[in-house]
């Protein structure tokens, strides 16, 4: 098992507390000696300086989905809203864990068959073992926010986790950078781990307008069509990279499409074509700040996306790395 997916993967950040992965990934890039900072939304940015080139952002978004506490009843039991986009059918009997550990599972009401026909968030509840109202109120309160706890296990050649989302496109970020720094670029190379994507894509839309880049490029996961009665979506896990060319939230410019399919193929890198119903990434908010910004996304496929086990494929992951490496290179 790889050390550093595992920790990002285990690492407590839902939307808007993403202080502990922020640390994690400082933590990893520390000895590149790049420049960095923090902005005011929580959006953690480096720079590799190259005069004279254009500015290539890359984003990768650090938190997770997650729920919020709405009410604690008489009994202890918690009811709870959605933090991103959840499936109920996705929460239901899983666990989930707070800030300060405690750990609750999410389980239905069951007095009504029909609930299970068409279950909707609010038919459902987190017990976290409490035997009274004040019992819970002492581990959590209305407000708190709580994360699936999905462990990280390799299983074959491919990771299953929750947490993936995007945990492994900041995974991709991270290896690349490590790959670029003090070598010839084609840019001027901006890296942000955003925030707050899983709720709007608001870090996105901040960081990008503090470095107003001339081009830009997303990291994400995106859904599959390889299983059993699937989508109808043309992705599979081990046929590497989705470029993407559209989703729910932006038409990806074509110059950078072709840019990305131009790179995987004269560094002989498989690659598949995404388009996504459903969905979209940090590349909606930053192709439209300013004056428009010609943006791509390089997508990393992902099984049972916004679960407690979300699966990638290893190679899929390191094609990844390596065309986003290929890409920042000269």
């Amino acid at each position: 098992m790889n050390e550093l997916i595992q920790t990002l993967t285990q690492t407590w950040g839902p939307t808007s507390y993403e202080e502990g992965i922020r640390g994690v990934i400082m933590r990893e890039l520390d000895s590149l000696h790049m420049d960095c900072r923090v902005d005011a939304l929580g959006n953690l940015i480096y720079c590799i300086p190259a005069s004279g080139k254009p500015k290539l952002l890359v984003s990768a978004h650090m938190d997770q989905i997650g729920i919020i506490i709405t009410h604690v009843d008489k009994d202890g039991f918690l009811r709870f809203g959605a933090v991103g986009g959840l499936d109920p059918y996705k929460v239901l009997g899983h666990r989930f864990v707070f800030a300060n550990g405690t750990l609750g599972v999410a389980a239905v009401e069951s007095k009504e068959h029909k609930t299970l026909e068409h279950l909707t968030l609010d038919k459902l509840f987190l017990d976290i073992g409490a035997v009274s109202k004040d019992d819970a109120l002492l581990h959590v309160a209305v407000g708190d926010f709580a994360v699936y706890a999905g462990d990280c296990v390799q299983v074959g050649n491919r990771v299953t986790s929750a947490a993936l989302d995007d945990r492994i496109g900041c995974y991709v970020l991270i290896e690349a950078l490590k790959a670029a720094v003090g070598k010839k670029l084609n840019y001027e190379t901006y890296a942000m781990f955003s925030v707050q994507e899983e709720i709007g894509i608001k870090g996105a839309k901040v960081g990008a307008w503090g470095i107003q880049p001339d081009l830009a490029i997303a990291l994400d996961v995106t859904a599959w069509g390889d299983t059993p009665e699937s989508y109808v979506l043309d992705i599979s896990l081990g046929k590497g990279p989705a470029i993407k060319v559209k989703d729910a939230g932006m038409v990806a410019t074509p110059a950078i499409r072709d840019l990305l399919i131009e790179a995987a193929k004269n560094h002989g890198i498989p690659f598949q074509l995404e388009v996504l119903q459903g969905g979209t990434t940090d590349a909606a908010a930053i192709q439209t700040i300013a004056n428009g910004v010609p943006t791509g996304v390089i997508s990393i496929p992902d099984r049972y996306v916004h679960s407690a086990s979300e699966m990638v494929d290893i190679g899929d992951v390191e094609d990844c790395i390596k065309l986003l490496v290929a890409v920042l290179l000269k």
